[in-house]
């Protein structure tokens, strides 16, 4: 319905730019026809150009949307200074524009068109400069010491948009806790419903990891206080949420925090940046497990009697039980355990032939 409603607006606005143009032509070049010829002329371009623009309104449409977004988008990425900077630099062209437009306009039939060009034109060229110079301080440089005041611009830092299966996971709420993600958590309206279906399924499973995600929103938003918020939007009828995901990160210009290997992959093709907790874990996974072996160089004692102490090359420690009358060879040791601390983490070993002999 609003289709269609859409596309007689277009048509309506075509009939009235055909009844335009013909009465300028009558007026400046065809002033002796007869009246029955002008109405002719009049209903045939009046339908015609209505008839264009009700057939070309859809692609119209899309063509004006698809650029909205963009523009949306690129606005979006910018920082309020930059902003301000660029409405200042739109409004001086088109002061500029509108002064040298005062005497262009009166002029028989390309008047209008050449001064909404020039408007145009200035108005462009006022917002390319002004985004040229966004980088020194405007008060500074009218007190003239420009070179001494450039501004740091700050690093804005990109959204993460968590998909379903990231906030039932619930491992992000340690990374948050942690300081290792910042910039603001966006979680799309779909996946809120997504999750508010699950909690309500009549599968045992499937309720609890529904609730368990909605536990994971409130204490992300609540008791960390994490800056998040919720993106209304909506899933077509033929297209999928992760789809949706996608384009709501490239939109937001965002990334996009999972650990849905697929979705992984077919962001990667897509050319969206992705975040994969599993990934994160893979990559915390600890150098050494309980039971692998290593050769090591024992360095000096240590702190218990008996203890021997080795490094790894990117100087993890390793406690050697049995190596202190081994400093300075190098040692065959089997893992027998790893401490991890918030100072790092510690290795603890013995020598090979006292876990055989033990054995």
């Amino acid at each position: 319905m609003l289709n269609n409603i859409i596309k007689f607006s277009f048509a309506t606005v075509g009939c009235i730019t055909g009844i335009t143009l013909t009465r300028t032509l009558f007026i400046y070049q065809l002033e002796g026809i007869s009246p029955e010829v002008k109405t002719l002329v009049y209903i045939v371009v009046a339908v015609a150009l209505a008839f264009i623009f009700y057939t070309t309104s859809n692609k119209l449409i899309e063509i004006v949307m698809e650029f909205l977004d963009r523009l949306e988008a690129n606005i979006q990425k910018l920082t309020l200074y930059e902003l301000i900077v660029g409405s200042i630099g739109l409004i001086i062209g088109l002061v500029i524009a509108n002064l040298i437009a005062i005497p262009i306009k009166d002029i028989d039939i390309i008047g209008t068109p050449v001064a909404i060009a020039v408007n145009i034109l200035l108005g462009c060229l006022g917002v390319a400069v002004a985004a040229g110079k966004k980088n020194e301080n405007i008060f500074e440089s009218i007190r003239g010491r420009a070179a001494d005041g450039a501004i740091a611009k700050k690093w804005r830092q990109s959204p993460k948009i968590l998909d379903t299966s990231v906030i039932i996971d619930g491992r992000i709420i340690d990374i948050c806790r942690s300081g290792f993600i910042e910039g603001e958590l966006i979680v799309p309206s779909y996946v809120l419903d997504e999750l508010r279906h699950i909690a309500d399924s009549q599968d045992p499973l499937k309720r609890n990891r529904g609730r368990r995600g909605l536990d994971v929103l409130n204490m992300i938003q609540k008791e960390l206080q994490f800056p998040m918020r919720i993106e209304t939007a909506e899933v077509g009828s033929d297209s999928e949420v992760d789809n949706a995901l996608l384009k709501m990160a490239q939109k937001l210009g965002g990334k996009v925090l999972t650990v849905d290997f697929n979705l992984n992959k077919v962001a990667n093709f897509q050319g969206v940046e992705v975040l994969n907790i599993n990934e994160l874990a893979n990559a915390m996974k600890p150098i050494a497990l309980p039971g692998e072996e290593m050769v090591v160089q024992v360095i000096r004692d240590g702190k218990e009697n008996g203890q021997g102490v080795a490094y790894l090359d990117d100087g993890t420690m390793i406690v050697i039980d049995g190596g202190r009358k081994h400093i300075g060879e190098k040692l065959n040791v089997t893992v027998t355990s790893i401490l991890q601390t918030a100072a790092g983490r510690m290795i603890f070993a013995k020598p090979k032939y006292l876990v055989e002999r033990e054995v």
